[in-house]
């Protein structure tokens, strides 16, 4: 759930609860909520506040560094105007602006006049919500930083993975590389290989060696990797052959010479790198892709360079007659540039023959102390080709890779490669903490239990025996949060917490699930005990809970559900213990009830609903499918102008759902953004595709949700896809209800402008169905008017709906916006619309919605 969507119930509930007016501000976005009430209420309030106080009191509480809380002066003594300002860390975060009408104070005259459901309340009321609204809305600001930390570490963690993936990678090729020095092969054979493991370690599309001929004015090449086109090159071709590297990357601006030199080749991008015999430039190693999108990274330039160090090595040695110093200074000279820790070790004779500088600084302590040659880091002959090590003296975690190789004298050696992976290994061990646990009880989390359970269920089946599980909900918990604060409500959750793991038989697998929500599970020698322990577990809630120095009660209801008799997954044991909890619950609370197969099926069709949904929302939306209905241009021979596309739920466990069913439910569960976003992206993708193919006019129509247009970032979403997709923005439209638009037209004017600046159309769809005025549609920046199919069902047997379609018609071609006809079925409707000056029709006498592969066969 978004910020401001969270504080839009927090506001409401708080309105509600403590009948207080509220506003939630921050700097950024301005006002972030909704105002509550009636239309009646808030002419009321204005009239006792005006926009100047409330500007006022923001300015004062903007500058006020030292209260939380401020008044701002009214000229009435029965309501009061306060300042709520949120901190975190020493900074202004959120303000709330909080307008209350003193019961006690209200004259007889201004009491009849109050409009019907004006909220009042107490000045001490007033005094302890404030209080708690400051407390509970900087709990949550702490709680979304410390998630926003937490999301930061992981992407890291993730960073680091993939660079020591990538660095393992190219260690692993640099090493087939430096091999190439131990064979006795010809110089084109080896060199031929060291090219081919480059171009595959770099995904490249070849490589090749040019030399220059005797004469000094030819080319020749001598040794390649990929396909044969750079087999000859003439001499007037050749660009690069000066004695100077040259990287050039795809988006490189190049000179004039390189650009048709690369151009006759279909090189995107090379790296030309020279080599020396005697001081002398003869030859060049150049690596190219000819893909686009290439550019090389520092790791890339290193490795080419490395293996053109190996190569002009091979080609030393080769001159040299084997001279061993020569190829030891060449191996040395690369692996110090590795970026990584390496050591050279004589495994028989347990002796270091070579350490790099890396190496050197991250074992500096063991070094010091003398312990390197006893350290667990010097391999025994049995050691594991890759491990984590912890080195105490260190105080470092390693990554450690081994390899045998022979060493350019000629004895067999074990290559050794260090990564300092301490970072990595601290964050994962805070992120398993914060994943692992509860951050309010202590107890194992949501996640914990789903794994935890998984192995119980494991155990359960392979060993042929029986576990439970206990899924507990506290009775009426939200009166001790209402009457006491959130602040008590902790405290009993905490000390709740705490009686549960000393229920003896439960002591480790106690979770909390979230808000008054526990699970217990019992297995192995703790089952033939179960009776017993749901005793002591009803047991902790007979006697009352000191709290505000008072005593509470606090009943339990809780569903037991058993593996694997009753189910043999995690999701369908916990669902089914869910399901019993239910059921206890609407039989009257404070007991517990066992699964059974009998159970009403309503309650089970809305758990599995809600539970399937989730799962699909986060698995990509894939199951959520994108159907188009044509939409037909009738103002000339009845051509297809476009689709609006519309979702479907194939669920692989449910079968396809009724959107009836599953688009509510989705707006309720706030499941609607990552849904809507899906289908304008997949609609969005098609209509480019079907302007590629031949139809460049054709447009398609997206609804958007009262949920997705009220998120702040709506019109940046709606830009990212229009970016992504690389259609003209000419070709989205976007529809939003009447009802939608009309109750709060200020804003969806603003919405809707910032939407058409970026060259979207809109529509009004379902006009007609709400209570907008003339004069607001007049308003509205839209385009098109979708007339609903309520009023085409009896065209020609209605008066009133024949008038009011002609009428819309001519409406929307006085304000200069068309208008599109939803419901037509029959010919007869059809014949009617045609003649009204209609510009577009949608309904089954043309086609139904289809899927996207029967709308392409049958329009594109």
């Amino acid at each position: 759930m978004s910020k401001p969507t969270l504080f839009q119930k927090i506001q409401d509930y708080f309105c509600r609860a403590n009948r207080v007016y509220l506003s939630c501000l921050n700097r950024e976005d301005g006002v972030i909520t909704k105002a509550y009430g009636t239309e009646n209420e808030k002419v009321f309030l204005h009239s006792i506040a005006g926009e100047s106080r409330y500007m006022n009191l923001l300015s004062r509480l903007e500058d006020c560094a030292v209260e939380s809380v401020i008044e701002e002066p009214l000229d009435v003594e029965y309501a009061k105007l306060y300042g709520v300002s949120v901190s975190v860390d020493g900074e202004q975060k959120l303000m709330w602006a909080a307008l209350a009408l003193i019961d006690e104070k209200i004259p007889d005259a201004v009491r009849e006049k109050l409009p019907q459901g004006t909220l009042t309340t107490t000045e001490q009321g007033v005094s302890l919500a404030l209080e708690f609204l400051e407390l509970l809305t900087r709990q949550l600001l702490i709680t979304m930083k410390n998630e926003s930390l937490a999301n930061e570490a992981l992407e890291k963690i993730k960073k680091s993975d993939e660079e020591i993936k990538q660095q393992c990678h190219m260690l692993e090729e640099l090493n087939s590389v430096i091999k190439l020095l131990e064979p006795d092969d010809s110089f084109v054979s080896t060199a031929e290989k060291a090219l081919e493991s480059t171009v595959k370690a770099l995904g490249l599309s070849g490589a090749f060696i040019i030399r220059q001929n005797v004469d000094g004015a030819s080319f020749e090449v001598i040794v390649s990797s990929g396909d044969n086109r750079l087999k000859t090159i003439s001499t007037s071709e050749v660009p690069f052959f000066t004695g100077r590297q040259y990287i050039i990357s795809s988006n490189s601006v190049r000179p004039e010479k390189f650009r048709n030199f690369m151009g006759k080749y279909a090189i995107n991008a090379a790296v030309f790198q020279p080599m020396y015999i005697k001081n002398n430039c003869q030859m060049y190693v150049c690596f190219y892709d000819r893909n686009d999108g290439r550019t090389w990274e520092k790791s890339d330039i290193s490795f080419l360079n490395d293996t053109k160090c190996v190569i002009q090595s091979v080609l030393g040695k080769k001159i040299t007659t084997n001279s061993l110093a020569g190829s030891y200074a060449s191996l040395e000279a690369i692996l110090e540039n590795t970026g990584c820790g390496i050591y050279v070790a004589d495994v028989l004779k347990q002796e270091i023959l070579y350490m790099n500088s890396w190496c050197k600084a991250l074992l500096g302590n063991t070094i010091e102390q003398n312990q390197l040659e006893n350290h667990v880091l010097l391999d025994a002959a049995n050691a594991k080709s890759f491990e984590e090590i912890y080195s105490v003296e260190e105080d470092k975690w390693f990554d450690v890779h081994r390899t045998d190789i022979k060493w350019v004298d000629g004895r067999q050696v074990r290559l050794v490669t260090l990564y300092d992976i301490t970072q990595k290994k601290r964050y994962q061990q805070k992120m398993e903490t914060q994943a692992n646990n509860d951050f309010l009880t202590g107890l194992y989390n949501r996640m914990r239990c789903e794994q935890d359970l998984g192995r119980f269920i494991n155990d359960a089946v392979n060993s042929s025996s029986t576990g439970a599980l206990i899924y507990i909900d506290l009775d009426d918990f939200k009166h001790i949060n209402d009457g006491l604060g959130h602040q008590y409500g902790d405290v009993l959750l905490k000390a709740i917490s705490h009686s549960l793991t000393h229920v003896h038989g439960i002591e480790n697998h106690c979770y909390r699930m979230g808000g008054d929500e526990f699970i217990v599970i019992v297995t192995g020698e703790s089952m033939p005990q179960l009776e017993h322990i749901l005793n002591d577990i009803q047991q902790i809630f007979v006697k009352p809970w000191c709290l505000k120095g008072e005593d509470y009660y606090c009943t339990i209801s809780g569903g037991v559900a058993f593996f694997p008799t009753d189910a043999t997954t995690v999701e369908e044991v916990i669902r089914k213990a869910d399901i019993a909890l239910f059921n206890a619950k609407k039989e009257g609370k404070n007991r517990i009830v066992y699964f059974d197969g009998k159970i009403d099926g309503k309650s089970t069709k809305r758990l599995d609903l809600e539970k399937h949904m989730r799962k699909a929302a986060m698995n990509a939306c894939e199951e959520f499918m994108v159907y188009f209905q044509p939409i037909i241009d009738v103002t000339g021979e009845d051509t297809c102008a476009g689709a609006e596309a519309l979702v479907r739920w194939n669920s692989s466990m449910l079968g396809f759902i009724n959107p009836a069913d599953f688009i509510p439910l989705a707006e309720y569960l706030g499941l609607i953004n990552p849904i809507g976003e899906h289908v304008l992206y997949e609609a969005a993708k098609h209509c480019k595709y079907w302007n590629d193919m031949g139809y460049p006019d054709y447009k398609v129509n997206v609804n958007l949700s009262v949920v997705q247009l009220l998120q702040n970032d709506v019109v940046k979403k709606i830009k990212k896809v229009i970016d992504e997709v690389k259609i003209k923005p000419c070709n989205l439209c976007l529809e939003v209800t009447e009802s939608l638009a009309i109750n709060d037209m200020v804003r969806m004017k603003r919405i809707l402008s910032e939407i058409k600046s970026l060259g979207v159309a809109v529509a009004l769809d379902d006009f007609g169905t709400g209570y907008s005025s003339l004069n607001h549609i007049r308003e509205m920046p839209i385009d098109i008017i979708k007339i609903d199919k309520c009023f085409i069902e009896h065209l020609g047997d209605d008066d009133f709906s024949n008038a009011f379609v002609r009428m819309v018609s001519e409406l929307a071609n006085a304000i200069g916006v068309k208008v599109c006809v939803e419901g037509v079925e029959t010919s007869r409707q059809y014949d009617i619309i045609k003649n009204m000056g209609i510009d577009y029709i949608q309904g089954y006498y043309f086609d139904k919605p289809m899927c996207i592969k029967d709308f392409e066969s049958k329009y594109i």
